[in-house]
């Protein structure tokens, strides 16, 4: 089953979601990377305002190279999920319904997307240049000074991914272990 999101999402456009849905994103959504997320959880943990409100968003989890020539952003490949992890319940506490990234996630992520109704989805790695046609805008939105690390909004037409974990927990990495331990 493929499902459109338009983000910002509520609870709602994500509650029927199953691991192993795909979905095609079209509006903005957030990059955020490790130096982004250690940003944005000092400024939670010190109850301080944040440079950009992430209630409904979706955060990529992405370090986009410089575009080529009448391209919005050059390859913009999901990073490995997991080195956001100790920073994601605080990031999902703020609202986001939905990352982006690559691999698994830690019990504790898995605990706060249920606690805080946000999914986990997965693009595929090693296809940066084909998600970058699905980015028809790109420019900052925070932390300029990181770089390619930095915070960016980015207008995406038809991004694809899979939900790898539901709000309600289902995981798709664990349901394929389990399928593959039943044919073994």
């Amino acid at each position: 089953m493929t499902v459109n999101l338009n983000p910002p999402l509520s609870a709602g456009d994500i509650a029927d979601l199953k691991a192993g849905d795909e979905v095609l994103i079209t509006g903005i959504i957030y990059t955020a990377r490790d130096a982004a997320h250690q940003k944005l959880a000092e400024l939670i943990e010190q109850q301080q305002d944040l440079p950009l409100e992430l209630e409904g968003q979706v955060i990529y989890y992405v370090g986009p190279t410089p575009p080529s020539p009448g391209r919005a952003v050059g390859s913009a490949g999901p990073t490995t999920s997991s080195r956001m992890d100790s920073y994601t319940p605080a990031i999902l506490s703020k609202g986001v319904r939905a990352t982006i990234g690559k691999g698994e996630r830690s019990e504790e992520v898995i605990a706060a997307l249920r606690s805080h109704s946000a999914v986990y989805l997965a693009a595929v790695g090693g296809a940066g240049a084909l998600l970058a046609e699905k980015i028809v805008a790109a420019s900052p939105a925070a932390y300029p000074e990181l770089g390619p690390e930095a915070i960016y909004r980015f207008e995406v037409k038809d991004f694809p991914a899979v939900v790898v974990i539901d709000s309600h927990g289902g995981n798709l990495y664990n349901s394929g272990r389990k399928r593959y331990r039943q044919q073994a």
